[in-house]
């Protein structure tokens, strides 16, 4: 059984902000793991993105919706910790 976080496990967005409820696995199955901007059909949806290149892209996505560059640097700083980025997780 997947475990369920309340993060998305690759850009840290809440699950529950979700406009979809959350990816989706390769059965069609919601993701526990990763929201839909992240993982589609059991993917990613950027699969040669690095842990770095996440936090930029969700700090420039937080300033677009008129979050202080503090706070989205903030709420990004704990991205490379996430599941996706854990050298031992195989996904």
């Amino acid at each position: 059984m997947e475990k369920a976080y309340k993060v998305c496990q690759s850009c840290g967005m809440p699950l529950k902000q979700d406009p979809i409820g959350g990816g989706t696995n390769t059965d069609g199955s919601k993701s526990l793991m990763y929201c839909s901007h992240c993982f589609i059909s059991g993917q990613f949806t950027r699969p040669d993105i690095t842990a770095v290149e996440m936090k930029s892209l969700v700090v420039e996505k937080l300033v677009e919706m008129k979050f202080p560059r503090l706070i989205a640097k903030l709420f990004a700083m704990n991205i490379p910790k996430l599941e996706r980025w854990n050298q031992n997780h195989k996904n």
